[in-house]
Formats: structure tokens, C-alpha cells, sequence
């Protein structure tokens, strides 16, 4: 193999080492949002996801992976992505603006008990942000899973629970972000199979 490919190989490593151990150090964060999550499921709410260019794939990702978990025996959670329906996004970006495509959806699409996860590399979308937004103004529950420094999202009052993938490579943001919700997936059904855990009375 070439030496100059060797080379870089340590790099390519070390890039990834710091974000994925402050995801590990991150680790109350998550199980907080986790929790949150998981006790709107039990009161009949739903997941609503969303984000744009690669996030919205992500959206589609995570929407798919409770609405159909691949792992027999575990319980499907009823969740949408806003990022599928071309038709609604361009009719919506075309009439009011780009900026409101999730929020518009929001507004008559969800139910106070819902939870609204937005996702954004560099935590800078506007549309994602006003999705956010709306609907904590509906009493919906909000998650974010931003990059960089988290940007305006994370500084945003309206979010409830923000998860930061620490890195400025959109690469790596990505990868953290997958294995953000694939942790997410399965402590919301940890806490599901834990007896009274999702008791009204217990306190996020």
C-alpha cells in the first residue's frame, strides 16, 4: 500500500476519537431525552422528524426505525418523517418559504403530546429551528441533534433536549448522529420494558 495513504490512516481515526467519546460523556443527556421520549410515547404521542439534504434521510431513518424495528420482538412506535412528501415541501416552499416547510406541517399535523426531533449538521437551519419552535409553542416535546458547536438551535429556549455531535466535519457529525439515534431507539425501549418507570408520576 502506498506510504502517503498509511499516512494518513492515524488521522482519518483521530478525527473521529473526540466526538465519539463526548457522545459517551453525553451519556445522562441522552438518557434524559430518552426518558422524556419515551414517556410521551406511553401517553399516546408520536414521533415527528425532520431535517434537510442529508439530515433529511436521517429523518426517514429514524422515522422508519421505531414505526418498524428491525429487531423481532420490540415494539413499533408510531413516527413520521416531514422530509418524504415532495409535493407538500415544494407547495409549502413555493406559497410561504423554505423557512416554514417543517413548521407548516407542525401546525397541522401534531398533537401537543408529540415529540418533534429536529436534526441539523451545523445546528444552523432556519426551518428546522421554527419547526422546533412551533412546536414547543404547541406543547410538543423538542429534540435536536446538531454539530459544530451547536449553533442557534442548541442556544434556542424552545428546545428541550439538544444532543451535539462535536466536530465541524459534516462527516463525522453523520456518524455520530446515527449512532446518536440508534441509542435513542433502544433506551426508549429500555424504558418501556422497565415496570413503572413510565408512571405519570415519575418525574423527567
Amino acid at each position: 500500500m502506498d506510504q502517503s495513504v498509511l499516512s494518513a490512516v492515524p488521522e482519518v481515526f483521530a478525527r473521529r476519537e473526540a466526538p465519539a467519546r463526548g457522545l459517551a460523556e453525553d451519556a445522562d443527556a441522552v438518557a434524559h431525552a430518552c426518558h422524556a421520549m419515551a414517556r410521551r410515547f406511553h401517553r399516546g404521542g408520536r414521533l415527528i422528524v425532520f431535517g434537510n439534504g442529508e439530515a433529511a434521510t436521517d429523518a426517514q431513518h429514524i422515522a422508519v426505525e421505531f414505526v418498524h424495528p428491525v429487531i423481532v420482538g420490540k415494539r413499533a412506535l408510531p413516527s413520521l418523517s416531514l422530509t418524504g412528501d415532495v409535493a407538500t415541501i415544494t407547495g409549502v416552499a413555493a406559497e410561504i418559504g423554505f423557512d416554514d416547510v417543517f413548521a407548516h406541517q407542525i401546525r397541522h399535523l401534531a398533537e401537543a403530546e408529540d415529540i418533534a426531533l429536529g436534526v441539523s449538521a451545523y445546528g444552523d437551519c432556519g426551518n428546522v429551528l421554527t419547526a422546533l419552535e412551533t412546536a414547543r409553542d404547541l406543547g410538543l416535546l423538542t429534540v435536536a441533534l446538531v454539530g459544530g458547536d451547536g449553533g442557534r438551535i442548541a442556544r434556542s429556549a424552545a428546545v428541550d433536549h439538544v444532543l451535539v455531535a462535536r466536530s465541524g466535519d459534516p462527516r463525522v457529525v453523520k456518524e455520530v448522529h446515527v449512532t446518536t439515534y440508534h441509542i435513542l431507539w433502544e433506551l426508549v425501549h429500555v424504558f418501556f420494558e422497565q415496570p413503572g418507570v413510565l408512571d405519570p408520576a415519575v418525574v423527567t
